[in-house]
């Protein structure tokens, strides 16, 4: 059975906010969303998949404008998994930076902590 939510359920199931995920709709990162009788927005099983995938993205860092072109590209379709491939690439690389970068200052945090243990 599929899942169909209102903008406050789509909101608490993702984390996010109302305000966001109108957000993400007109900013182009979700697909329309589709709407009940009445007009209010209905989530759907892909919705929140992608609303999950999208999140993570910008959780690790990836830029709005390069989600954008990560949409863009999934809402096309078939024929472009070279470029969505080469995107999350990437995006791939440049966490593992940050990772690393993370880690060198978290040896740095270690080596005071370790320091002022020895004092005390």
């Amino acid at each position: 059975m599929a899942v169909s939510m209102t903008i406050s359920e789509a909101a608490e199931a993702s984390g996010l906010t109302a305000h966001t995920l109108r957000y993400y709709e007109r900013a182009g990162l979700l697909e329309p969303i589709g709407r009940e009788a009445g007009g209010r927005r209905r989530y759907d099983d892909a919705d929140l998949a992608r609303i999950a995938f999208l999140t993570k993205l910008r959780s690790t860092g990836m830029p709005i404008r390069q989600v954008r072109v990560y949409a863009e590209l999934l809402r096309a379709g078939e024929g472009n998994e070279r470029e969505r491939l080469a995107l999350l690439e990437a995006h791939r690389d440049t966490v593992r930076e940050r990772l690393a970068e993370m880690e060198r200052h978290l040896e740095l945090i270690d080596y005071k902590i370790d320091i002022y243990r020895e004092k005390i």
